[in-house]
């Protein structure tokens, strides 16, 4: 069973960047699609950006197009979330997930999140 940690998160002011880590144990991030997703507090989670297994296709969230981007390097087992011009409204716990199909939702593995704090 694949196994994910997140990693990269923190406290960055407004226009700043991040780059967040998924990192895949005990098993292979290669036959999966890989999400992430982001949940602030009272809100429900939401989708941030999507990657095929290939790393050929990507989705994106209106909200986050042209600032994020999503990449995978299968060799090291990781999927990582370039984050660009953060905005305060960026802040929220991101979580990575992976599973058999691209897309939106329907993602069979979660990890335990990390945390971003955009300061205005």
């Amino acid at each position: 069973q694949v196994q994910l940690v997140e990693s990269g998160g923190g406290l960055v002011q407004a226009g700043g960047s991040l780059r967040l880590s998924c990192a895949a144990s005990g098993g292979t991030l290669r036959p999966y699609a890989v999400g992430w997703f982001r949940q602030s507090p009272g809100k429900e989670r939401e989708f941030v950006a999507a990657v095929t297994m290939s790393g050929n296709i990507k989705d994106y969230a209106d909200s986050v197009k042209g600032r994020f981007t999503i990449s995978r390097d299968n060799s090291k087992n990781t999927v990582y979330l370039q984050m660009n011009s953060l905005k305060p409204e960026d802040t929220a716990v991101y979580y990575c997930a992976a599973g058999p199909r691209f897309g939106r939702q329907s993602y069979t593995y979660w990890g335990q999140g990390t945390q971003v704090t955009v300061s205005s």
